[in-house]
């Protein structure tokens, strides 16, 4: 048979076999209306499954979730003829297929650096007005990996009763039961059914099948969220020992395990999550009373559409209901338009770095001193070794472009016994190189950045004594090794023993792991909004996880350090928990407006902000800036936002109608018009745009306050009018920002940024502008 013959028919068989196979699909009808018992609402999604399945009883096999609780839709097993048949039913919003395998997780002394940075500090913790009460009795959901209940940081000892506001469930599962809730972690459910149809069965040898944490992330977040104080903690050999505690110590815990290990080797290096999962995680959370959402979960690759995105559409409804959403960024950086959770109802944050170095400086045998970081518990006597480059003792056969990787079996064990290995970032896990190096004899690695990651280190519990060093600075240790190669001197190394250090600087420093914008949906709203510390960050751990994840390592702890969005988004969840208890009546756009319009843009030298390149950071990077809460608390004025505004904005980004019962108008308005605590435009190249904003005084009854514009480059700012006065509390005031373009077409492609922020002496309300010359 002729090959080309032979090619067209496979791939028409492989066409008609996938529009056949069934796979997990969401179907989306927008809201409830609260006429219907849960009962009702399933008979309703199974009457839709029955129109398009061949029985009854092949219709309930189908279902896999009802979602009944604000959320109205089901996830089901669906042909892709099926789905398409769905589509038509009148009360179909959209239909979508699960994004298997395309969500994952983002992943003390931390909360002292923001009390710094707001010259709160204190001899604990971070401080915050008496009236915030520590977030009691605001109730944060964690989407998550689930938790460690017997931790000390989940302790309820003097806590209150569980608010009467609360009407969730302690869900039975392997190792967990009802008493392993308290009045601290006051509810917890587990979700795999979307796992399952993808996966098939769990594997329980490495997770628990109930909200129990086998992987570490869900304790570290719930814990940096609202940890109880716990006093002499650390992590593996010492490190960063002091006070534990979380952001908002007696906001209670609502867990919901969303995110379950990737079969394979090494099952737990990284979770997937469903958003079939996620999804009736939200519509159970919205139901069960919860006052926040903490969500350190994100797409991998490019986020969905808004109308196609469950995150997205959960936390919609989430917001309907006045409950703040926190979302991690991602950990794509520093590439641009790379950021997750994009959706303008959602807080998106970044990752950025705290004043605490874990120095181990490395000797080299020209008298050079390289400052590397790291918290491995293992020690190095204080002599030279022998010191190598990975890339010249690799065995025979390994790719050329990994040669300097230290990937499993890859390094020749006669060339490293008894040497120190330099690896280079890149490919494979960190803390696999140095598995690989103590397998091939070695005494020790230094871990070098690659040219993308910069100055930025995220130290690690290495299973050997290892060091991590800046890009720059490997550079100069290779130059030592192939400067010597001919010499009679022994190339040789010392590295020193490793200490905790605070108050380093500058510091904050953007990640460079932190994934950046421009917003790949809507290039007319801010991504991220913030950025809070998420780079190496001592909390809570699940004690049957290793501080590697890695399955080769035994080793058990009760708190590691972690870097990650996953590690910032916590940070901003917990200080909207404060800002609840203080102002229980704001709006979630309120609360966010009040984060992002107060945040700080300088750090601990008094200088802007920076990458980790040392190259100043902006609103792409950053949002608006660095988290500071207190200031939060009296912003002044805030920028609010409602559902219906939101419902407007998607009309006019996407052209969907994320609700039924409410049409898009004809013309709806621009997104740039959302009233958003920042400003960001596209398509402006000698033309000219003019933004509407409405501000709400918080702040003093009587107030004026003036305008101040810092312009970004080659674009004119004209804000109408220049002054706002209010006469009370609650007034609100209208202005516009005006844009024009002055530069030439040669500029094209290029994002510029500037600011305008608003001033009555006591308050300084700030908002980014950003512009893409496209």
């Amino acid at each position: 048979m002729n090959k080309a013959i032979l090619f067209l028919l496979l791939s028409i068989f492989s066409s008609v076999f996938s529009l056949h196979k069934p796979q997990v699909y969401i179907v989306y009808m927008g809201e409830h209306t609260g006429t219907k018992t849960t009962q009702q609402i399933q008979e309703d999604h199974l009457s839709s499954l029955i129109s398009i399945k061949s029985s009854e009883e092949e219709a309930q096999e189908a279902l896999i979730y009802s979602y009944k609780n604000s959320i109205n839709g089901f996830a089901a097993l669906l042909t892709e003829e099926e789905a398409a048949k769905l589509t038509e039913i009148v009360d179909v919003v959209s239909v979508f297929p699960s994004n298997t395998g395309s969500w994952s997780l983002h992943t003390t002394r931390s909360w002292d650096f923001i009390g710094h940075e707001e010259g709160t500090e204190g001899s604990q913790n971070y401080k915050m007005p008496f009236t915030a009460k520590h977030g009691e009795d605001v109730i944060v959901g964690m989407l998550d990996s689930g938790i460690w209940p017997e931790s000390r940081s989940f302790a309820d000892n003097g806590m209150g009763p569980i608010p009467k506001q609360w009407q969730g469930i302690c869900e039975a599962g392997d190792a967990f039961n009802s008493s392993n809730c308290n009045r601290k972690i006051i509810g917890a459910r587990y979700y795999i059914k979307g796992y399952e149809a993808y996966y098939g069965t769990l594997n329980k040898s490495y997770a628990y099948r109930s909200p129990r944490d086998h992987d570490g992330h869900g304790t570290h977040t719930a814990s940096t969220v609202a940890g109880r104080l716990v006093h002499n903690v650390s992590a593996l050999g010492g490190f960063a020992r002091g006070t534990a505690s979380g952001g908002a110590p007696l906001a209670r815990l609502a867990i919901y395990k969303v995110c379950w290990p990737i079969p394979g080797p090494n099952p737990n290096l990284e979770n997937t999550c469903f958003d079939v999962d996620m999804l009736a995680a939200i519509d159970d959370a919205i139901g069960d009373g919860v006052h926040i959402l903490s969500i350190s979960i994100g797409a991998n690759g490019s986020p969905q559409m808004y109308s196609h995105d469950g995150i997205a559409i959960g936390t919609l409804h989430a917001t309907k209901r006045n409950i703040i959403v926190a979302c991690s960024a991602g950990n794509s950086g520093p590439t641009p338009a790379t950021v997750s959770n994009v959706a303008p109802w959602m807080i998106t944050v970044a990752a950025s770095t705290i004043d605490r170095a874990f120095t181990s400086h490395v000797l080299l045998g020209n008298g050079l001193e390289i400052k590397g970081q790291t918290v491995t518990p293992y020690k190095l006597k204080k002599k030279f070794y022998p010191l190598v480059y990975s890339a010249n003792v690799v065995l025979h056969g390994t790719p050329y472009n990994v040669t300097g990787q230290c990937l499993p079996n890859s390094l020749e064990d006669k060339k490293v016994k008894g040497k120190i290995v330099v690896c280079m970032r890149g490919s494979g896990a960190r803390v696999a190189k140095g598995m690989e190096v103590k397998r091939a004899g070695g005494v020790a690695m230094i871990l070098g950045n690659a040219p993308a990651n910069g100055d930025e280190i995220p130290v690690d519990a290495h299973v050997l004594p290892a060091t991590a060093i800046s890009s720059k600075d490997v550079l100069l240790v290779l130059s030592y090794i192939n400067g010597n190669k001919n010499s009679s001197k022994p190339i040789m190394a010392m590295i020193e023993r490793a200490n905790t250090v605070l108050g380093s600087s500058p510091a904050p420093v953007m990640a460079a792991f932190s994934s950046r914008g421009p917003n790949s949906i809507e290039h007319n709203i801010l991504k991220p909004d913030i950025t809070a510390p998420g780079l190496n960050i001592l909390a809570a751990w699940s004690e049957s996880s290793s501080p590697t994840k890695l399955q080769d390592d035994k080793r058990s702890v009760k708190y590691n350090i972690m870097s990650g969005t996953s590690m910032s988004c916590p940070h901003v969840s917990a200080a909207a928990a404060l800002l609840k208890s203080i102002h229980p009546k704001w709006t979630s756009a309120a609360i966010r407006s009040a984060l992002m319009t107060t945040a700080n843009i300088f750090n601990n030298e008094g200088l802007a902000i920076k990458n980790a390149d040392m190259e100043e950071a902006g609103p792409l990077d950053m949002g608006s800036g660095h988290l500071r809460p207190t200031y939060a608390l009296d912003p002044g004025l805030i920028y609010d936002a409602s559902y219906e505004d939101y419902l407007l904005f998607v009309c006019a980004s996407i052209e969907a109608q994320m609700d039924p019962t409410t049409s898009c108008p004809d013309s709806p308005p621009s997104p740039t018009n959302l009233n958003h605590p920042s400003v960001s435009v596209s398509v402006l190249i000698n033309g000219t745009i003019t933004v509407h904003r409405t501000v709400t005084n918080v702040g003093r009854a009587k107030a004026k306050y003036h305008v101040s514009i810092f312009e970004p480059a080659h674009i004119a700012v004209e804000i109408k009018p220049k002054v706002l006065r209010f006469k009370q509390v609650g007034e609100k005031k209208n202005f516009t920002i005006t844009l024009k373009a002055t530069a030439n077409p040669s500029l094209s492609g290029t994002h510029v940024s500037g600011s305008y922020s608003w001033n009555d002496g006591a308050h300084f309300v700030r908002s980014p502008i950003v512009v893409s010359l496209f």
